[in-house]
């Protein structure tokens, strides 16, 4: 095998430019061929993980529109126990809407859940907690002892750990919506390190077959000016700077957090234009000269 690697500069040298040609178009043809795979894979992946960050982003927008609730929640009961209108009112209609709106969001936040089995859990704890709160408060107005037991569900501090740090989800709603959101950022941000989003690996998948492309149409415009006496055909610059434009816009789209698939409706035919161009930029040199069929 080495002595293979050793003698195919001479043969080379010694190869017909004709030859040498059909060599090269194979290899043009064949990086714009891997530029259209490694495209596909990136971008399907990539677009993969986007589109899931962007829905967790969306679930923790929604915990946080959860708090803003929650806290007007807790101002309502405020108000109930603060001019002691349980009798006439009851919870009062700001509290029913507030936990109904928080119910809502939570409930919408589940479908961009990120953080598996355990988020999900959290995400019914604190519906959990959302459904005794209503419990205590309507009770309260039953029984009228007021809302301070009810209020507690609500703004209850995390309990302490050994190291004086709190422990999460043992506080009443508001700041286990707080956990449930620092919960889902860790896991979006888990999703943001995904390796289909590491520019150290797509920058290379997307670029390579560009720069291997660029060496071959290189080779290609020397054999035609020295053998041929005449410039390369502009049509073959332009295949390589098509397939360049994909290699690069799709590795943009990924350092971005844009999903790259979105653009597939253009790049693939990009790509097979390229590879039409390169064909065609071939064939008057190659047209030059028939070789018999041994």
């Amino acid at each position: 095998m080495s002595g293979v690697w050793r003698s195919l500069p001479a043969r080379l040298r010694a190869a017909h430019p004709v030859v040498v040609l059909r060599w090269l178009r194979t290899g043009v043809l064949v990086t714009v061929a891997m530029t259209a795979l490694l495209y596909v894979v990136v971008s399907t992946q990539a677009g993969n993980q986007v589109a899931a960050a962007e829905r967790t982003d969306a679930a923790i927008k929604d915990i946080f529109d959860a708090q803003v609730a929650a806290g007007k929640a807790d101002d309502a009961l405020k108000g109930v126990a603060e001019t002691q209108a349980e009798d006439l009112i009851g919870t009062s209609v700001q509290f029913t809407n507030a936990t109904a709106r928080v119910s809502s969001l939570l409930t919408s936040a589940t479908e961009g859940n990120a953080a598996g089995r355990l988020g999900l859990s959290h995400i019914q704890f604190v519906q959990g907690q959302l459904t005794t709160c209503v419990q205590r408060a309507n009770r309260a107005v039953r029984d009228e002892s007021g809302m301070d037991v009810a209020r507690q569900e609500l703004n209850r501090e995390r309990e302490k750990a050994g190291d004086n740090d709190n422990v999460t989800f043992t506080g009443g709603l508001m700041a286990s919506l707080e956990d449930l959101e620092e919960l889902q950022q860790q896991a979006v941000d888990e999703q943001r390190a995904s390796h289909w989003l590491n520019p150290v690996l797509f920058w290379p998948l997307l670029i390579g077959p560009a720069v291997v492309m660029l060496v071959l149409v290189w080779a290609s415009g020397r054999i035609i000016a020295r053998h041929y006496r005449q410039y390369p055909s502009p049509a073959l610059a332009l295949a390589w700077l098509a397939t360049a434009v994909v290699g690069i816009a799709t590795g943009v789209l990924c350092s971005l957090d844009r999903a790259p698939d979105a653009a597939m409706a253009v790049m693939l035919p990009l790509l097979a234009a390229a590879g039409a161009l390169a064909y065609l930029a071939y064939r008057p040199r190659l047209a030059e000269y028939r070789f018999p069929r041994s």
